[in-house]
C-alpha cells in the first residue's frame, strides 16, 4: 500500500513553542491530513474495501501466515481456477447455484476454521461478493482476500498452480501488455475472420451463442474445455493457421492465453471487448440504440 508523508512546518516565530496552541494546532492537522491520504490511498488501490464496510479483510502476509488453517475459497469459475489458483484452494464459483449450501457445508466441516474468499485482484468485486453473500446468509468468521491470485503467485510461487503443476515460475505469469498484443479492434478481428489462413471459435455460452452469431458459416462454438480447445491448436499449427477467439465481454480469453502459451501457440488473436462490444458497434453503425 502506497505510504502518503506529509510535512508539517511550523513557523519560524519566538511565540511559537512545542507546547503552544498554533503547535498542537497544526500537528492535528497535519495527522489528519495523513490520514485523509492513508485512506484516499486504500480506496484507490483496493475499491472494495469503500464498496462493502461490512466485509473483513486480509493481507497477503496474513493469508500466508493462516494457510494451513484457514479454508482458502476462490470464487472465480472453474476454467480461471484450473488455469491459475492458490495451492489447495478450494474452488465454489459465485455464480454457481448452490453456493450458499456448498459454503454451509464447509462451514460444518470446518467449524472453527476462517473462510478466506479471492478472486484475480484489487478491482475484482467477486470474492467481496463471495464474502458478502455468505455473511448474509449467516455464515461466521468469513473474510476477504483482496490482493488477488497475482500478487500472491509473485509473493508466493511455491504455494501456485498452473495448468495443474506446482510450484510455478513468476516468469510465466502473462503480463497486460502481452495480452494486449494478441487484441484485435472490431475492424481488424472482422478482417481476419474472412481470411483462408484463419479459424474461428466462440468461446461463449451456449445460451450466448444460441442468442446471436457473428460468423455462423465460419465460426465453431467450443466451450472453454482444454482437451476440445487441444484439438484446434493442434490444428491451427499443423496447417500453419492463425486462431481467433472472441468471447462475451474479452476477459475470458485472458485465461485460454496461458493455455496457448503453454501448448506453444504464437499465432492467435482475441476480439478486444468480445461480442458486446462488436454487437454495440454494429448498433451504432447502424444507428440503432442498444
Amino acid at each position: 500500500m502506497n505510504k502518503f508523508v506529509v510535512w508539517a512546518s511550523v513557523p519560524k516565530c519566538s511565540s511559537v513553542s512545542p507546547s503552544s496552541p498554533l503547535t498542537t494546532i497544526l500537528i492535528f492537522l497535519s495527522l489528519a491530513l495523513l490520514m485523509a491520504f492513508n485512506v484516499s490511498a486504500a480506496d484507490q488501490e483496493f475499491p472494495g474495501r469503500d464498496l462493502y464496510p461490512g466485509v473483513d479483510w486480509v493481507s497477503l502476509e496474513r493469508l500466508y501466515e493462516t494457510k494451513d488453517v484457514s479454508v482458502i475459497v476462490d470464487a472465480r469459475s472453474a476454467y480461471e481456477y484450473q488455469t491459475l489458483h492458490i495451492l489447495n484452494a478450494l474452488n465454489v464459483p459465485l455464480n454457481s447455484k448452490d453456493f450458499v449450501t456448498a459454503i454451509q457445508i464447509l462451514r460444518a466441516d470446518y467449524p472453527n476454521a476462517p473462510i478466506v474468499f479471492y478472486c484475480n485482484g484489487h478491482s475484482c468485486m467477486k470474492s467481496y461478493k463471495a464474502t458478502q453473500k455468505a455473511k448474509n446468509a449467516g455464515i461466521p468468521n468469513v473474510f476477504v482476500y483482496d490482493a488477488g491470485i497475482f500478487e500472491w503467485a509473485k509473493a508466493h510461487p511455491e504455494y501456485t498452480k498452473m495448468l495443474g503443476r506446482s510450484p510455478i515460475d513468476p516468469k510465466a505469469l502473462l503480463s497486460k501488455a502481452k495480452l494486449n498484443k494478441h487484441m484485435l479492434d472490431n475492424d481488424a478481428f472482422g478482417k481476419m475472420v474472412h481470411s483462408d489462413d484463419t479459424l474461428l471459435i466462440d468461446i461463449r455460452d451456449q445460451h450466448q451463442t444460441d442468442a446471436i452469431k457473428f460468423w455462423p458459416m465460419k465460426q465453431d462454438n467450443i466451450p472453454l474445455d482444454n482437451e476440445k480447445l487441444r484439438q484446434y491448436v493442434s490444428k491451427a499449427k499443423r496447417e500453419n493457421k492463425t486462431l481467433l477467439v472472441y468471447d462475451a465481454v474479452g476477459k475470458q480469453v485472458r485465461w485460454l492465453q496461458y493455455f496457448f502459451e503453454a501448448e506453444g501457440l504464437h499465432s492467435y488473436y482475441f476480439l478486444k471487448g468480445g461480442a458486446k462490444a462488436y454487437y454495440a458497434t454494429m448498433l451504432s453503425e447502424m444507428n440503432i440504440e442498444q
